[in-house]
């Protein structure tokens, strides 16, 4: 079935619970065409051939249905096979012939929580609960579309230009979804979502938030506006455009470390070298590196605020000029020369960080700066500065609250599976992807989207994000934690059939390729913090 614009939400009239209704629910809905679909708190009301409000379930033929196929990984996938669905039979008497070329990938399948259906609310075990040995060894992975309130996504810019003040508020459509957070060695740092945001203010801004999520966790772009600072376009895995302009390279290091890393190569070719940064403007012959080489002290004095010989603070303000500065004379950042060491002729190299900025100088006999072209060999210099810079990209990262009532569906103990995870004895992923799981009490989560399949996200309009999450652990230990054992099925099962309740089932499964950088989820260690 095609996703198609919702009549989901309650109707006015219609019973919303148990409690409300007059007659029993389920008919008084089925007069209407309608099912009701209880995999969220919204308890949509949907028509035949509808969607509910999250566009994620569906009312077919009078049953209600998971629309999308859920995702299973292998190594690798033919073209052919690649997100093409195949139909779950519901009951193996329907597939007399008992054969699917399929089978014959079980043990090498993993099952991911995308498009699985949720536990919600969770009174039940998981959707799947899948046996397979890996190297021999029994194990077990469980899997759900957990819904979170409680997540948010940490993004990673690679740039030193300013973007915003730390603190200021990040706004997309005009509403805040989120803040700048403490910049990164050579990266810009925003937090985008969050339970406040979602949640903790005006329909519009929750609305906002959480489409805005679930567009940057599947892979698209969103355009941002920073308070006080600039206009952002970021998607995961590209560069960032920064008031329009693509950003093309991540800083060498700050102006010190590019110092250090280059002041052999600059040793007689020039009598003094600024690198211009943000952070740490460094000064090469006032540096430690300098002085290592013997080089005479030029008699330049810097502005800004000194922090240890040839390393300077706040040469100018932050901005989108030279190494993250507000500068585009990198003159200015020279308060004079001291004529006790300065020299008519002294050659002066000045440039950013990345290498992008660059001039070259000589003293005059009034021992004024004057632009000249730059020698071959010094520009060789530069360009090596920005043959060692790495591309600008945007990383996003997904956070979230794994430890409340999803555990339910996973184990009848739930203080079991989080003692266990801490206990290294489970490996958590999302959508197949390595979860790095953060020290200290609950199940808190965090995986980069770009090891994820593509639309791994989701939303409802509580509102809220789905996303996947697999628990895969020996079977043995799944048992002493307290495992749905009664519906641990075996990988052949599922992939013929799928899972083992019907209200709200996918019906068909695709086979997606795993990323080619990720390790084979089963077997692998738990990343702990």
């Amino acid at each position: 079935m095609e996703h198609t614009k919702t009549d989901g939400l309650p109707e006015e009239g219609l019973p919303t619970n148990a409690a409300q209704a007059s007659e029993p629910a389920a008919t008084g809905l089925k007069s209407l065409g309608k099912v009701e679909c209880n995999a969220c708190p919204v308890l949509c009301k949907i028509s035949e051939g509808r969607t509910g409000a999250c566009d994620r379930y569906a009312n077919q033929d009078g049953h209600l249905i998971r629309v999308d196929p859920i995702v299973f990984l292998r190594q690798s996938v033919d073209a052919s096979e690649q997100n093409k669905p195949v139909a779950f039979v519901q009951t193996d008497a329907q597939n007399p012939e008992g054969w699917d070329g399929d089978l014959l990938h079980a043990n090498k399948a993993f099952v991911t929580g995308i498009g699985c259906s949720s536990t919600y609310p969770d009174y039940k075990p998981a959707p799947f609960i899948v046996s397979s040995q890996h190297e021999g060894v029994d194990t077990v992975t469980v899997v759900t579309e957990g819904i979170f309130s409680y997540c948010s996504f940490k993004i990673k810019i690679d740039t030193d230009r300013y973007l915003g003040p730390e603190q200021a508020n990040v706004r997309c459509e005009g509403e805040v979804v989120g803040h700048v957070t403490t910049a990164e060695y050579g990266s810009q740092m925003l937090s985008l979502g969050g339970v406040h945001h979602l949640t903790g203010g005006s329909k519009k801004e929750g609305k906002v938030t959480m489409n805005m999520m679930a567009a940057l966790g599947n892979k698209q772009a969103v355009e941002l506006a920073i308070d006080g600072g600039s206009h952002l376009i970021i998607q995961a895995g590209q560069a960032p455009i920064v008031n329009g302009v693509p950003e093309q390279r991540m800083r060498v290091g700050c102006g010190s470390a590019a110092i250090g890393i280059f002041a052999q190569q600059f040793h007689g070719l020039v009598d003094e070298v600024v690198v211009v940064d943000d952070h740490i403007t460094g000064v090469l012959t006032e540096h430690q590196a300098g002085r290592c080489l013997d080089m005479p002290r030029s008699g330049i004095v810097m502005r800004g605020r000194r922090s240890t010989p040839g390393r300077y603070f706040q040469v100018a303000n932050p901005g989108i000029g030279w190494g993250g500065t507000d500068i585009a004379d990198p003159l200015s950042i020279i308060e004079r020369w001291d004529p006790e060491q300065a020299w008519p002729g002294l050659r002066l190299l000045m440039t950013s960080t990345t290498g992008e900025h660059a001039s070259w100088y000589r003293l005059n006999e009034a021992l004024q700066p004057v632009e000249e072209d730059m020698p071959a060999d010094v520009r060789k210099i530069v360009d090596r500065i920005g043959e060692n810079c790495e591309p600008s990209l945007v990383s996003v990262l997904f956070l979230g609250g794994a430890g409340g009532s999803l555990r339910a569906g996973v184990t009848v103990n739930p203080i079991g599976l989080t003692r266990s995870i801490k206990q290294a004895l489970v490996n958590v992923t999302c959508g197949g992807a390595p979860a790095y799981v953060w020290p200290g009490g609950g199940i808190t989560v965090m995986a980069d989207v770009l090891g994820m399949p593509d639309n791994s996200f989701g939303t409802v309009p509580t509102p809220a994000i789905v996303a996947p999450i697999e628990f895969t652990m020996r079977l043995s230990d799944y048992q002493a934690l307290g495992g749905h054992m009664d519906y641990v099925r075996s990988m052949e099962s599922v992939l013929r059939t799928g899972c083992w309740h019907t209200d709200g089932a996918p019906q068909a499964r695709v086979w997606q390729s795993i990323a080619p950088t990720h390790p084979w989820p089963i077997g692998q260690p738990p990343m702990l913090g």
